[in-house]
C-alpha cells in the first residue's frame, strides 16, 4: 500500500512530522515496499507492511529527531 502523498500518510505521521520529514517517510515507505515484496529479502517474519515502515523510520531519524519538547526538528 504505497503513499501517493503525504495526505495519506498515517495519522500518527502526519500530525507528528514537519513536511519536508514526511516526505523522507513516504519516499522511504514506498521504496521499501518494492523493495521487500518477497518475504525472502526480509529478515524475521515481519510483514512487508511492517518492514516499510521500519525503514521509513529509520530514514526520517537520520535527518530529524525528537526534542525536549517532543517535537520532530530537523538535525542541523
Amino acid at each position: 500500500m504505497p503513499y501517493a502523498n503525504n495526505t495519506d500518510l498515517p495519522k500518527g505521521v502526519k500530525n507528528h512530522l514537519p513536511e519536508h520529514a514526511q516526505d523522507i517517510y513516504r519516499a522511504a515507505f514506498n521504496h521499501a515496499w518494492d523493495q521487500y515484496e518477497l518475504p525472502e529479502k526480509r529478515r524475521g517474519t515481519d510483514s512487508r507492511e511492517v518492514v516499510a515502515h521500519k525503514v521509513a523510520w529509520a530514514a526520517v531519524e537520520k535527518k530529524y529527531y525528537k526534542n525536549r519538547d517532543g517535537k520532530w526538528v530537523e538535525i542541523e
